[in-house]
């Protein structure tokens, strides 16, 4: 009984210093959307998380880690009603500076814009919409850094825009493609395509790549998308002049497919991710970078939640209670005469609480268990933080 009282003062607490009108949205903007939404001649957003990181049940004892992980400011102007540009900076570890974003959109009409720029590509969720509020877990998902390297942006051209009759938001861009060789090879099994991204930093293209998504919201409460990344990787050996049999040998084909849904009902939230990347050429690239590349890449989550304070009305208050179940495999299959590592594969199990004390504010712990492939042990983390957007 007494449990009972604590909850309900809770909920008229919080259902007294955070109203809000009913109602469920079930399309997503990030924060460079935001800004374009903004008709303000200049605007700026930004977001931040810090970390901590404990290693738990291990019979060594190991130090905690405390990060700054990133701050980042935006910043967005409006030439004119149809001609806008967004930037977005971001700092790592207190001492490293990227520029994540930064493109100019032209609207044509009410559906279609053109955009160029840095761009960042449209593969699953994380990767346009990793503000640290928007997703459960200190920590962003493992098939977001080892299968779609996240936060993974390149320099390109192309269409984006919303059409409304079917519901359905759409991007396509043409793309400069991953450094797979520049006299060392960036790809391999311990981490897939991630240290190929260029990140717009004196990039260089061979040959253009594609990046597409789609996405509906047709349904009530219910977001879905469709992603894919079709190209080559890059090679500094065609600059180089060097001939083509030998530059082919440093080149891998991609296909990356993705999928995504994202459900939220009545406090009850439920997403899920999917990606499956074909490569080929990867015995010749192996070979002649002395690589262990996988000839394709497997990866998946299902998360569910619910919205404790949806019980009292009228909150903005949210306290989360959520799972994730997560297997990824960098190494899914092998090109003959190549042998897998049990290492580039394994289960993720993330269990914890986030606590948004407005929507855009949130305190978060989680306690992490990978189990590796060539490991049947657990390997637990426990991880706390705060995130928040502006």
């Amino acid at each position: 009984m007494k449990r009972t009282l604590l909850f309900l003062s809770l909920c008229a607490i919080y259902s007294l210093s955070f109203a809000q009108p009913a109602g469920t949205n079930n399309q997503y903007d990030n924060s460079a959307q935001r800004l374009l939404n903004n008709n303000e001649k200049l605007s700026i957003g930004g977001y931040a998380e810090v970390h901590y990181n404990q290693p738990i049940g291990n019979s060594t004892k190991k130090n905690a880690t405390l990060d700054v992980h990133r701050v980042v400011m935006l910043f967005g102007y409006q030439f004119n009603e149809r001609t806008k540009f967004v930037s977005e900076i971001e700092y790592e570890h207190v001492s490293e500076v990227y520029i994540e974003q930064a493109f100019l959109q032209y609207k044509l009409n009410n559906s279609i814009n053109l955009r160029a720029g840095l761009l960042l590509a449209p593969m699953g969720i994380i990767n346009e919409y990793h503000e640290p509020n928007t997703f459960n877990g200190v920590e962003r998902p493992l098939i977001d850094k080892y299968i779609a390297p996240t936060t993974w942006r390149e320099i390109g051209i192309g269409f984006s825009g919303t059409y409304l009759p079917a519901k359905m938001r759409y991007q396509a861009y043409l793309m400069n493609g991953f450094n797979g060789y520049d006299g060392t090879g960036n790809f391999s099994g311990k981490n897939g395509l991630r240290k190929g991204r260029q990140k717009g930093a004196e990039s260089y293209m061979s040959s253009p790549n594609l990046a597409i998504k789609v996405e509906y919201f047709g349904i009530k409460n219910l977001n879905v998308g469709l992603s894919g990344y079709f190209g080559k990787s890059q090679s500094t050996l065609y600059d180089a002049g060097i001939e083509d049999a030998i530059a082919d040998s440093s080149v891998v084909n991609i296909a990356m497919v993705g999928a995504d849904f994202r459900y939220s009902n009545k406090g009850f939230m439920a997403k899920g991710q999917f990606y499956y990347n074909s490569l080929s050429n990867t015995d010749e690239y192996n070979t002649y970078a002395s690589s262990d590349l996988g000839k394709s890449m497997l990866g998946y989550y299902a998360e569910i939640g619910y919205n404790i304070f949806n019980l009292c009305s009228n909150t903005k208050s949210e306290l989360i209670p959520f799972v994730r179940y997560e297997k990824y495999d960098t190494q899914n299959t092998m090109a003959k005469g190549f042998s897998r590592n049990g290492s580039n594969a394994a289960t993720v199990v993330t269990s914890g609480l986030t606590w948004k004390i407005t929507p855009k504010v949130a305190f978060k712990t989680d306690v992490q268990f990978i189990t590796k492939d060539s490991d049947s042990r657990a390997h637990a983390t426990f991880n706390g933080g705060f995130g928040l957007m502006f």
